[in-house]
């Protein structure tokens, strides 16, 4: 049986970089980094965020730009400090996608090796009991 998510990895062409936007717009705090003594495919580094264990290695970005991406959740009076946090280091937003009231609201963004992340104010027991009551509510 599942217990739940054990970890996060992303691969990265500049763990420092990486490392700035966790810190910065997820809060997180490096917990580990491997330097030249690697016990994995290449150099690496933990956080934690949120409660959850988020793993970057060096290697090649990803070749392209989908909408596969992560969501955390955060609460709904700070989405305008997470926008700003995400614009201090220059990121690149994603158009959110078509909502109906009482889904929540999400910021989308980019990092620099294409991993798509959103930020995210509802939860799913919301989600649903708005989906629950149609479209046309």
């Amino acid at each position: 049986m599942i217990e739940g998510l054990s970890h996060i990895t992303l691969i990265t062409r500049d763990l420092a970089r990486m490392g700035q936007i966790i810190e910065t717009v997820l809060d997180g705090r490096e917990v580990y980094a491997s330097g030249e003594e690697t016990f994995s495919l290449s150099r690496e580094k933990f956080y934690l965020a949120g409660g959850l264990w988020i793993a970057i290695m060096e290697g090649e970005s990803l070749p392209g730009r989908s909408y596969n991406h992560i969501a955390f959740k955060i609460p709904a009076g700070e989405i305008d400090t997470y926008r700003r946090r995400i614009e201090t280091l220059g990121l690149e937003f994603r158009e959110s996608r078509p909502r109906v009231e009482g889904e929540g609201a999400s910021l989308y963004f980019y990092d620099h090796d294409n991993h798509l992340f959103e930020l995210h104010t509802g939860t799913l027991e919301e989600r649903l009991e708005r989906y629950r009551l149609g479209r046309n509510r």
